[in-house]
């Protein structure tokens, strides 16, 4: 069955009981108990019919065995940190969330698990650090955020397992609409599915996916143990928004080609950081696992243009953090979401004062290209 139609029926589909089309929401916390030891559902913590449907539904559709659904993104990778102990070492991208980043910078780090940030888009980065010492995990974004460096999934979770190391890959921004890292050997996908799956602004949560019964069974002790699970509700909300993922992301990605080719010739425009523009960077090796490019873009206005200014004069796009809704949301990478990264980290990797990120939404294109201009026109030195 093709995606388009995955994404639609899910993994579980309805209710065989009612005839409801949809998954029901099953908003309890205990469930009644036959007699000892004799139970499907025991507590809501260890495992939610609602939940659990939309578990086996990012399974099915990262073409993984199992899923795991979290209260955030950040609680996915708290869990998946978690596998680690004391002493261990991982290597993460030089440019990366700011959210993930500070989660093992300033939280893991207080429990000893010690990290190496090299550019992972660089397959001998990572063989380099392999080759000289024990780690335990390449954690790689592709495409990374904000700077949309590539990575090869697939030479890395080669050269990963020739080291007894785990392959993590955030699926965030391609969705397994367009990329399934699974496919190309990673051990654990993991999603802030606050953004593209839920697709409307409107939820918070984290999925990862796997194929290997043990790491699921490690991972889901860990979820049932700390806690850190999406509730019944939210799961509800989250199996909705997925139905529409491939309509969406055909949209985001139509719009997002044509503000990348006016941005290119924009005199405001320094730089411009896309997947899809045949000339960037890790182009050949993106369309070699992915079947699309996105819909997000990050640029660098020149200093014809007060970046400041030019975000409070957009009308139609939103500043504000997050990105995957039908709205256009732009935000300033260097003070929003990668302020927890330090300064001399950002400077020297791209994420420069001027870099501005762009989710591009639904909306009609010639609007969003509109009120883009008018900004710009707008902000001038």
């Amino acid at each position: 069955m093709k995606i388009e139609s995955l994404l639609v029926h899910g993994a579980v589909e309805g209710d065989e009981f009612t005839g409801s089309v949809n998954v029901p929401i099953y908003q309890t916390s205990t469930y009644k108990q036959k007699a000892l030891g004799d139970f499907k559902y025991e507590y809501s913590r260890t495992g939610n019919p609602t939940r659990e449907a939309l578990e086996k539904t990012i399974a099915l559709l990262e073409d993984g065995e199992y899923g795991l659904a979290f209260g955030s993104g950040m609680a996915a990778i708290t869990a998946v940190l978690s596998l680690f102990k004391s002493g261990d070492k991982i290597i993460i991208p030089d440019n990366l969330y700011g959210g993930t980043f500070r989660v093992i910078d300033k939280v893991f780090k207080n429990f000893n698990l010690k990290y190496k940030t090299v550019d992972v888009s660089d397959i001998s980065n990572i063989k380099s650090i392999l080759e000289r010492e024990k780690i335990k995990a390449v954690y790689i974004e592709t495409p990374t955020n904000p700077l949309m460096d590539i990575t090869d999934i697939e030479e890395v979770s080669k050269l990963a397992k020739e080291y007894d190391a785990l392959t993590i890959v955030d699926n965030t921004f391609m969705s397994p609409y367009f990329q399934k890292p699974l496919n190309f050997g990673a051990d654990i996908v993991l999603h802030s599915a606050t953004k593209y799956l839920g697709g409307h602004s409107n939820v918070v949560a984290g999925l990862l996916a796997v194929k290997e019964k043990d790491l699921y069974d490690k991972l889901q002790f860990i979820q049932n143990s700390t806690g850190g699970v999406l509730g019944p509700f939210d799961s509800f909300i989250l199996l909705q928004g997925i139905k529409t993922l491939g309509v969406r992301l055909d949209r985001h990605e139509e719009n997002a080609k044509k503000i990348a080719e006016y941005l290119l010739k924009s005199q405001y425009v320094d730089k411009i950081y896309y997947p899809g523009l045949k000339d960037s960077k890790g182009y050949d090796t993106h369309v070699k696992q992915s079947s699309g490019f996105g819909g997000m873009i990050s640029f660098v206005v020149n200093s014809k243009v007060d970046y400041k200014e030019f975000v409070k004069s957009l009308k139609l796009i939103t500043l504000a953090e997050s990105l995957g809704g039908v709205e256009s949301l732009i935000c300033h990478p260097a003070s929003m979401t990668h302020a927890a990264i330090p300064y001399e980290l950002r400077q020297q990797t791209g994420i420069v004062d001027n870099l501005l990120r762009l989710s591009v939404g639904i909306e009609n294109s010639d609007d969003l290209i509109e009120d883009i201009e008018n900004a710009f026109n707008k902000s001038l030195r």
